[in-house]
């Protein structure tokens, strides 16, 4: 923003002396505009000196991924997309065969399992159980009655969630890769942590006889917000900043209509 060209600075007018072209060497005044000198560069210093600038929901340093930023008004709209508990999405990695004691593959280690025994299809009966029994968690926490109207209308517009605070909930989960000893997972989820999803992985590998660490945890969706939306640390200048704002603003007055009316 301060690099880009300023207003012209105002003028105001001052009776400066001329000579008066006799040989007496008396000086007359006339009228002339000058710039205001309050409002040079030199004098004033830099226009923007600080911006208003929330974060939406935190990225850990281990995580990597879509990280949503509020700017001026956009700070309001961060909240409001809060309230909305949107379901976020995650590619998470995962190794067999060891545990460390923060869940992640730069941990300590702490042991060491065979991991020859696990298959695809294993892993997959594991991951429809917590998806199931997180569905069941859903539906407890968004405090509507699954046999009325409105349950009926909510489901058909994908907003059965719960509408306060809730333990994390898996909303759904899918094994994207599969090769011995690692794999990738596919998560929905509504009020997690990273730290959660490693554990998760961590729980996995124990539920398959076995171990496991998380090698990588990257965002993909965060609410109406995509990979797609996001800026490279190369694109952090005013214009891709601001294109990416009104790129955006259709896709947040849509869910904040939807969800919050």
């Amino acid at each position: 923003l301060n690099a880009a060209p300023r207003r012209p600075p105002r003028q105001h007018v001052r009776f400066l002396p001329v000579p008066s072209g006799g040989d007496g060497g008396t000086t007359g005044l006339v009228a002339t505009r000058v710039p205001v000198l309050a409002d040079h560069p030199l004098v004033r210093g830099p226009q923007f000196r600080r911006l208003k600038i929330g974060a939406g929901h935190r990225l850990d340093v281990k995580a990597s991924g879509v990280f949503v930023l509020g700017m001026g008004h956009g700070n309001k709209l961060l909240t409001d997309l809060y309230n909305c508990h949107l379901t976020k999405v995650y590619t998470v990695g995962g190794l067999f065969g060891k545990a460390t004691d923060d869940f992640s593959d730069t941990g300590k280690l702490v042991e060491k399992t065979t991991f020859d025994h696990i298959t695809r299809e294993k892993l997959e009966r594991i991951l429809a159980v917590i998806q199931g029994t997180n569905h069941k968690a859903l539906l407890m926490h968004s405090n509507i009655d699954m046999k009325t109207q409105e349950a009926y209308e909510l489901a058909v517009k994908g907003l059965i969630r719960p509408m306060g605070k809730s333990p994390p909930i898996i909303t759904a989960i899918r094994c994207l890769q599969f090769t011995l000893p690692e794999f990738q997972l596919e998560i929905h989820c509504l009020h997690e942590t990273q730290q959660y999803l490693r554990k998760m992985v961590h729980e996995i590998g124990l539920e398959l006889k076995s171990s496991a660490v998380c090698t990588q945890v990257r965002r993909i969706r965060d609410g109406v917000f995509t990979l797609e939306d996001a800026l490279l640390r190369t694109q952090w200048d005013l214009q891709s900043v601001q294109k990416a704002i009104w790129d955006c603003q259709l896709k947040v007055k849509a869910e904040l209509e939807k969800t919050l009316g």
